[in-house]
């Protein structure tokens, strides 16, 4: 079954990890999608010319994400699906940490998300439909230790949805939110040894969540199989700190 036949989607962050999968998923099930990146790579060829278009992208410049969000109007018609995933760390204990580190998280996850969905919210109120997804973290619910900024940065992007789903409902927006746990990409595979087995101690199912995992709740989210859904955070942790 294609749940996306026909759609046009756009994902930050898109070149590796969630965000590529995530990508990929849309492909897979009828989307053609953009993808924004400050280093989008072979990511067109991967997933392919036909179906998708590769932009560099920072997501805390309003202008690189109106190029971005223009690009899917001018190339295939259309802006059904927004997702939000661009992010970085910048981990450090709130004693050491730098004010340009905390700086840095918050405009590229708090930033980045509130551009994108300000901007593809207006664009889609016109079209009195859409469906934005914006990726959160299970250190905005709990905090993490040594990431002040990315817990500040991950809880406001909740808040971000909750209240910008109230504001676009009556016109056929939906926006709605998803709280990774651990799940295996390039960022968490670069934790020291003795940090990924104490968060793999933390997890009931007992293992790290696969991008793939993820990108199904994306699916599901920009899908019309949510389409009594809003303001809503799903949570894909493997039942860690339920």
């Amino acid at each position: 079954m294609s749940l996306l036949e026909g759609r046009v989607a756009v994902v930050t962050g898109g070149a590796q990890g969630i965000g590529l999968a995530i990508a990929e998923t849309f492909v897979l099930h009828g989307a053609r999608v953009v993808v924004g990146d400050l280093n989008p790579g072979d990511t067109q060829r991967i997933l392919g010319d036909e179906v998708s278009r590769a932009v560099r992208c920072d997501v805390t410049q309003a202008t690189d994400i109106g190029a971005l969000l223009d690009t899917a109007l001018t190339e295939f018609g259309a802006l059904d699906i927004m997702v939000n995933n661009a992010g970085i760390t910048r981990d450090a204990s709130m004693r050491k940490m730098s004010e340009e580190d905390f700086d840095e998280v918050i405009a590229v996850h708090l930033k980045g998300t509130w551009h994108g969905t300000r901007m593809a919210a207006a664009i889609m109120r016109e079209a009195r439909r859409g469906n934005i997804v914006n990726i959160s973290s299970l250190s905005g619910k709990v905090g993490m230790a040594g990431q002040t900024n990315y817990s500040a940065a991950k809880a406001g992007i909740i808040g971000l949805t909750k209240a910008a789903a109230k504001e676009t409902a009556g016109h056929g927006v939906r926006v709605n939110a998803i709280q990774p746990g651990l799940i295996r990409s390039p960022m968490t595979l670069a934790m020291p040894e003795h940090v990924w087995t104490q968060k793999m101690s933390e997890i009931p199912m007992s293992r790290a969540g696969e991008p793939t995992e993820v990108a199904n709740v994306a699916l599901f989210l920009a899908s019309d199989l949510s389409s009594y859904m809003t303001g809503t955070t799903l949570e894909v942790t493997g039942g860690r700190f339920m």
